[in-house]
């Protein structure tokens, strides 16, 4: 199909170059420079899709990311299928593919466009009201036909093969939009020595000055005078000029988040070039020049293909080449629309009528008219035709209310224009926290008090007049880099002439219309929500925009209320008889456009999304025949089978072994953080609840953390290497998150202690060696350490070597048998390991798995914290109340202790059970009850924590949490299950060697 709606000449397109692509498998072509939208138009196609809810014809309104009506799928192949594109914003490619969205059979016979006359139905609210009876039917009937009937574009059914790559960067000042405001930023900003990145969302810097063909600057065409200033900044080492580039997210202390399109606009990227990279940006200067966005007029059917915005309109004919139609009605409450007709008559469209609301018109009215175009004064539209492209308009006059009354005329058009204004795009301010303040007179909402360092400029704060928005962005751009700590450069002014004058803006109540029967007025195109539907809110007794926005869903989803916002707060504050602040404004949240998952993903995805961590000893374990389990990133040997064995043989086995002989288990996924310095002691005596100022060089002790509520929040042992020096383990889960408590009371609370954290999970290897034999195994491995009963009693570290390498050596124990835990640098993790494994098979002894490491530590009734404890038992709770130090005068979660409820003597505690019968093993979060056959709803006395087999007590064993536990010793109670009650005695959680004498041994 030929582009019959190309202009002869003009356009920022390259006519030499045709592309081919095709939409819903029809070919067209365009040329290098088009967007899909541009293209489409260019070729007469303006049905582009069907409505959300009403499966209405809707075509193309803008031209940039404010498109709420042009959604399409564009399919490169199989796995690079990407719905819900605005096909405004996609760049055109040889080949490109896309289909349209939210219809069935076909866009032009849609059968869901029965919903549409069956609109009276489905007005705002109606699946509140609907859906609430039969209660039973939500989730067999409603819930799968409301989803099936749900969103626009499907979502790929293949993994995404593209790469996502992030970056991190710094600057003086970060410059949000290229447009005329945002470019003379960045020229004062760099002017004054400070480094600047320049960020847009378009594929080419310039913004509106792309399609800007009546000013000048400095006496030159703007359009010359942008690519002058663009080649300057490019040539400046001090700025990063990035197009395709969109902020779509301001998060605190001036982080700004960027999504840089990469390959999206190629035809054959390269095999390795990512599609898209994350920018994570930290300035010491913003300035947002993000621009205004053109406000839709609300009338009677305005949502038919063919009725556009009219600045929209004017970029098409002025940067693409495309007239949008052939026939133009110009619907108007501002001057810049006025611009666009002429500068479509220019182009060779009619201008059948400009109908403008205001009785006085505006400063282009003559002009308009010495044009030779029709201008009618306080007109309004009342309806519109055409089934799949408008066709014609019927014209009223605007009433004293600003209601429309009656019909004037009839005029038969291709195209509407429309325009009631523009809104300043606070999105970014907004995100920042920034407060907004109502300018009356423009009725619009402007950026107020900022929170963060940063200034708005240009068009985004109001500033309209051409001249005044570029003078505007250099006074921002200036103080932003003297702000940033630069003082080059001065501050100048532009000479601007601009046949545009837009400070004409409708000022009186935004216009609706008397509701004529079942004919619509949209508000929010993307989400089918008219004026009925807000009015129908406020009668609904919604009075907040927030409530109305969330019962009509007005503003919501991809669209953020972009061309909505004002629209439905002037009608909702008329219809509840308020002014427009009083009703609120909705919340703008990032992203500011729609964003990949893949570039929040970035490289963690496959393997690397769930990245596989390994233990030194790994391959060592795996020739032992090693199966493995996951415990939080760490692969870790989960226990060891020989021929013949199942896992629970194996794991009988290996206890059995340890308590009897001697057993070795890879510890290295244990977190470890050194604490070093002149107040290493003051910081754990105030971070544990333990004392620790006395604890002598030498000597390990088993720690308990608490949060300030005071329960429980890690455990693990601490061995005081040196007056000034602590090696601190963690449980292997809660590493991150300790070393993270520490910095936050250390940089918050405590910040004149003088102490350093290091994370060393990765540099030390740890080989537990327990049993019987254990002392035996080491003794010839061992080189400068006495590690006799009485040279290295229980709970002792010493500095030595082992297998002549470094070795700090724990005398400690896990199993509750005589044991030691070998700490020795990573690179010779596999070596020591291989030749400790070689003196345990001396023994008759065995490597053991994290299996038999929690039966064994069961049986010595240890807690596991995440396992045995669930965040809300205190250390007494958890059966560790002797570490807390009785004597402290503080430490965090002592307050939390003394709260009356933690006082309650019905409160959890951690016990042990015995089944009745010994051969039952009791399901782990199996709930207990007093009796056994409890009704339902009645009250649980606590849950199983931890059950398994034990292999050397020939029996089962349980730990729990229970209501008054330890006051209960030798009751009976029971843990209900689908097959019955399971009577349970309660004891004490120490099975095995209670008093000590093998752990001592």
């Amino acid at each position: 199909m030929t582009a019959a709606l190309r202009t002869a000449s003009g356009g920022r397109i390259d006519r030499s170059k045709p592309v081919n692509f095709s939409f819903d498998g029809v070919a067209y072509q365009g040329v290098r420079g088009d967007t899909l939208a541009s293209a489409l138009l260019a070729n007469g196609v303006h049905l582009i899709g069907r409505s959300f809810k009403y499966h209405r014809p809707r075509g193309i309104m803008s031209a940039g990311s404010e498109e709420a009506n042009a959604m399409v799928t564009v399919i490169r192949d199989a796995g690079r299928t990407t719905p819900n594109l605005r096909a405004t914003q996609v760049e055109l490619y040889e080949g490109l593919t896309a289909i349209s969205q939210n219809r069935w059979p076909s866009l032009k016979f849609d059968a869901g466009a029965v919903n549409d006359s069956l609109s009276p139905l489905f007005a705002s609210g109606f699946y509140y009201k609907t859906f609430m009876w039969p209660q039973s039917f939500w989730k067999s009937v409603y819930e799968p036909r409301i989803r099936a009937a749900a969103g626009f574009g499907e979502a790929p059914k293949q993994a995404d093969p593209d790469r996502y790559l992030n970056r991190y960067a710094h600057c003086d000042v970060l410059v949000v939009g290229s447009g005329p405001a945002g470019l003379a930023a960045a020229v004062a900003a760099a002017e004054t020595g400070a480094s600047v990145i320049l960020a847009d969302e378009q594929a080419e810097l310039g913004g509106s000055l792309l399609s800007e063909t009546t000013a000048t600057i400095e006496g030159r065409p703007a359009r010359d005078w942008a690519t002058d200033i663009i080649m300057s900044l490019a040539l400046n080492d001090r700025v990063k000029l990035m197009p395709r580039t969109t902020a779509f997210g301001w998060y605190t202390d001036n982080f700004v988040a960027l999504a840089e399109r990469l390959t999206d606009h190629l035809a054959q990227p390269e095999a390795r070039t990512p599609r898209e990279r994350l920018w994570q940006v930290r300035a010491k200067q913003v300035v947002i020049a993000a621009g205004a966005i053109e406000r839709p007029l609300v009338f009677p059917e305005n949502d038919r293909p063919g009725i556009m915005l009219a600045d929209s309109a004017r970029t098409y004919v002025n940067r693409y080449g495309v007239k949008p139609g052939n026939r133009a009605v110009v619907f108007t409450a501002c001057d810049s629309a006025y611009q666009a007709a002429l500068d479509l008559k220019q182009a060779g469209v009619e201008i059948a009528v400009i109908a403008d609301i205001r009785p006085d018109g505006g400063a282009l009215t003559a002009a308009a008219r010495e044009a030779g175009i029709r201008v009618t004064l306080g007109a309004t539209v009342t309806a519109t035709s055409g089934r799949l492209r408008v066709n014609a308009v019927k014209l009223g006059r605007v009433g004293t209310d600003g209601i429309s009354i009656g019909d004037r005329e009839t005029v038969s058009c291709d195209l509407v224009l429309m325009s009631g204004g523009w809104t300043p795009t606070v999105h970014l301010f907004s995100q920042s926290r920034g407060k907004l303040a109502y300018d009356e007179a423009k009725q619009i909402f402007v950026p107020g008090v900022a929170r963060d360092e940063e200034r708005s400029a240009g068009a985004c704060r109001g500033v309209f007049e051409f001249g005044a928005v570029i003078n505007d962005g250099f006074a921002a751009g200036h103080q932003a880099g003297r702000d940033a700590g630069f003082d080059r450069g001065a501050l100048k002014s532009f000479d601007v002439d601009d046949a545009v004058a837009p400070e004409g803006f409708h000022t009186g109540a935004l216009p609706h219309h008397r509701d004529p029967g079942r004919v619509k007025a949209f508000v929010d195109f993307q989400h089918d929500v008219t004026a009925k539907d807000i009015k129908l809110a406020t009668r609904e007794g919604f009075r907040s925009i927030e409530h109305v926005k969330r019962y009509t869903t007005t503003g919501m989803a991809t669209d953020q209320g972009k061309t909505s916002n004002i629209n439905a707060l002037a009608i909702a504050a008329k219809a509840i008889d308020k002014k427009i602040p009083q009703v609120g404004l909705t919340t703008f949240r990032p992203p500011y456009t729609p964003t990949t998952f893949g570039l929040f993903a970035g490289t963690a995805r496959g393997d690397l999304f769930d990245p596989v961590r390994q233990t030194p000893m790994h391959e060592a374990e795996v020739a032992l025949g090693a199966a493995f389990e996951d415990v939080g990133l760490w692969k870790r040997a989960w226990y060891y089978a020989r021929a013949g064995e199942n896992m629970h043989d194996a794991v009988n086995r290996e206890c059995k072994t340890v308590r009897d002989k001697v057993g070795m288990f890879d510890a290295t996924t244990l977190g470890k953080i050194e604490v070093v310095g002149p107040d290493a002691a003051e910081f754990m005596h105030r971070i544990y609840v333990n004392p620790f100022m006395k604890l002598e060089p030498g000597r390990l002790r088993y720690g308990i953390m608490t949060r300030d509520d005071g329960f429980v929040y890690d455990d693990g042992v601490v061995g005081r290497l040196a007056p000034d020096r602590f090696h601190v383990t963690t449980t292997t889960g809660g590493a991150p998150r300790v070393l993270s408590h520490m910095e936050d009371y250390l940089q918050t609370e405590w910040t004149d202690l003088k102490v350093w954290f290091t994370s060393t999970t990765e540099q030390w290897a740890v080989i537990a060696v327990q049993g019987p034999h254990a002392r035996d195994v080491l003794t010839p491995l061992v080189e400068g350490i006495d590690i006799s009963k009485e040279g290295m009693p229980h709970m002792s570290v010493k500095e030595g070597r082992i297998c002549g390498v470094p070795t700090r050596l724990f005398r400690m124990s896990f199993t509750g048998e005589t044991g030691f835990e070998v700490n020795v640098p990573s690179a010779y993790g596999r070596a020591v390991w291989e030749a400790i494994h070689a003196e345990v098979v001396k023994y008759d002894g065995c490597a053991y798995g994290t299996e038999t490491m929690h039966v064994l530590r069961a049986e010595k009734g240890y807690i596991i914290v995440g396992q045995d404890t669930d965040g809300t038992l205190t250390p007494d709770e958890a059966g560790v109340g002797w570490a807390v130090g009785k004597a402290k005068a503080d430490f965090v979660g002592k307050r939390g202790l003394m709260r009356p409820d933690l006082q309650d003597p019905n409160r959890k505690q951690f016990v042990g059970l015995l089944t009745a019968d010994p051969g039952v093993v009791l399901e782990e979060g199996a709930q207990i009850t007093e009796v056994a056959a409890p009704a339902i709803g009645e009250h649980a006395l606590g849950h199983v924590t931890s059950a398994y087999w034990s292999a050397n007590l020939g029996r089962s064993i349980a730990l729990c949490n229970l209501e008054r536990g330890r006051s209960r010793y030798g009751e009976t109670v029971y843990v209900p299950m689908p097959g019955g009650s399971i009577p349970v005695t309660v004891v004490d959680p120490i099975f095995i060697d209670k008093e000590g004498t093998r752990l001592n041994g």
